[in-house]
């Protein structure tokens, strides 16, 4: 099955919004979030890492564990 075409939404005579196939819709949305992933961990890799004891792990930023 092959997807409908990108329907476009004129306002005044210029464009305002899209319609398009909900699974397109999707797929552009899981697309979106692997590039914020990827942007989240080059930040990551550019910095320093920073390594502390389990204990003090346990003790500051998990209370009750």
């Amino acid at each position: 099955m092959g997807r409908r075409p990108i329907q476009v939404v004129f306002q005044d005579g210029q464009p305002s919004a899209v319609i398009l196939d909900l699974q397109e819709y999707m797929e552009i949305l899981e697309r979106l979030e692997d590039f914020e992933d990827l942007q989240t961990l080059r930040e990551m890799r550019s910095k320093p890492l920073e390594f502390q004891s389990l204990e003090h792990f346990l003790q500051e930023d998990v209370p009750g564990v």
